[in-house]
């Protein structure tokens, strides 16, 4: 029998410093001796843990070592994560993004990626395409079923991992990363470049912002379904390759077609689908309604005259991509968000509102002294019981007196 923290004599055998906790299994903690093997349990509190997501420039920061705003911030989310008051999942987005920073493996002597799997707790966000399906083909289930088109949310769609359970001390990860980071940075740097050269065109637009929303919402329509027949076309035309290197977003309306008659001429089923893309039910997808408004905000801010320098635009926008990406798909399941001050700018404009249609909480440097309020009024909500068992569980840092 292996114990974690040896607590002292056994009450059992009466031996001397063999008893001790052996781990902590969801709701409770295995205690047990070395020498006779006997074993009890002590039963922890039930545990509601927040959910905040990092981003990459928070890692960074704190990482850089420069800031010292960022290293404190680090600090107390390590700590309220240490009392079971928040989780921090870790996403692929994570991954991608520290792979893509030059030197992150050995930055102050310390690996960031590492670093921020073990803030998450063992708790990680579903991959991105996983999330984004999911949404889809919810809203089709529930257009289908003539249900009211208001997304209904299920925290164990976009994160998996147990977020309510105590922790135990050991968790296993699995190594690896597989892209091509080059290749990826050459993209980001092309995407972005892309967009700032689209901003003299957006300065003389005429449309509304309504109107972009629409074109927004319209466009990822027809990139679900060209995608899929694009590919059945491939298929048809003796394509065996189509199946293995298609993009991954066939599979939406490849998923959503399982929901129809099989006997059903594919022209039919593929018509009910574009018929889907115009209702209210995916005009209510989380991931989609974000994404169109963020973009459309975006837009109106340059008409607006932000970012009229291109080089400060390049600057500000680096991740404008992949940040929209991660904020649209996870920030509907998080009760914070903690985002680089241009996003968190965009998304408190009164278009998006995040805050206030999904009760997310948006934090940058421009309100980290109400971060810090956050977490330490999670803190001071702490039951007495919730104390006792964090002394309990974790006796290697005892934080609360008996």
């Amino acid at each position: 029998m292996l114990l974690t923290h040896i607590l002292g004599d056994c009450y059992h055998c009466k031996g001397q410093d063999c008893f001790g906790n052996i781990s902590v299994r969801h709701d409770h903690i295995l205690r047990g001796c070395n020498r006779c093997k006997h074993t009890t349990t002590v039963w922890l509190p039930e545990i509601r843990k927040k959910v905040l997501y990092l981003d990459q420039f928070f890692f960074s920061g704190a990482f850089r070592g420069g800031d010292p705003r960022f290293v404190e911030a680090a600090d107390r989310v390590k700590r309220a994560a240490h009392l079971q008051l928040l989780v921090a999942p870790y996403s692929s987005i994570h991954e991608d993004e520290t792979h893509q920073w030059r030197g992150y493996k050995d930055f102050n002597k310390v690996d960031l990626l590492a670093f921020i799997k073990a803030v998450s707790r063992g708790s990680e966000f579903q991959r991105d395409y996983h999330v984004e399906t999911t949404q889809v083909t919810k809203a089709w289930g529930a257009y289908l079923k003539c249900e009211r088109p208001e997304y209904v949310f299920d925290t164990y769609d976009a994160i998996e991992g147990a977020l309510h359970q105590w922790d135990d001390y050991y968790r296993i990860d699995v190594g690896g990363y597989f892209k091509d980071v080059e290749l990826a940075r050459a993209l980001k740097r092309q995407a972005v470049d892309e967009l700032i050269d689209l901003f003299d065109h957006w300065r003389v637009s005429t449309r509304t912002f309504e109107q972009d929303v629409a074109r927004e919402m319209l466009d990822s329509a027809r990139i679900y379904l060209d995608s899929y027949i694009t590919m059945v076309n491939r298929i048809i035309q003796g394509d065996v390759k189509a199946f293995l290197d298609s993009p991954i977003v066939t599979q939406v309306v490849q998923q959503m077609l399982h929901w129809l008659p099989k006997d059903q001429p594919l022209d039919e089923r593929l018509a009910c689908c574009a018929k889907f893309f115009t209702s209210d039910h995916f005009l209510q997808v989380p991931n989609l309604w974000i994404t169109a408004r963020m973009f459309a905000t975006l837009k109106s801010m340059v008409k607006r005259g932000a970012y009229s320098k291109p080089e400060d635009a390049r600057r500000r926008l680096n991740g404008v991509f992949e940040d929209i990406k991660h904020i649209s798909l996870y920030a509907p399941y998080c009760d914070a968000f903690f985002m680089d001050q241009p996003m968190a700018d965009l998304v408190r404009q009164p278009n998006v509102d995040l805050q206030g249609r999904y009760d997310v909480r948006i934090f940058s440097l421009n309100n980290l002294t109400e971060f810090f309020d956050w977490i330490d009024e999670l803190e001071k909500s702490m039951s007495d019981e919730h104390k006792l068992g964090i002394n309990a569980a974790y006796p290697e840092r005892p934080q609360f007196q008996s």
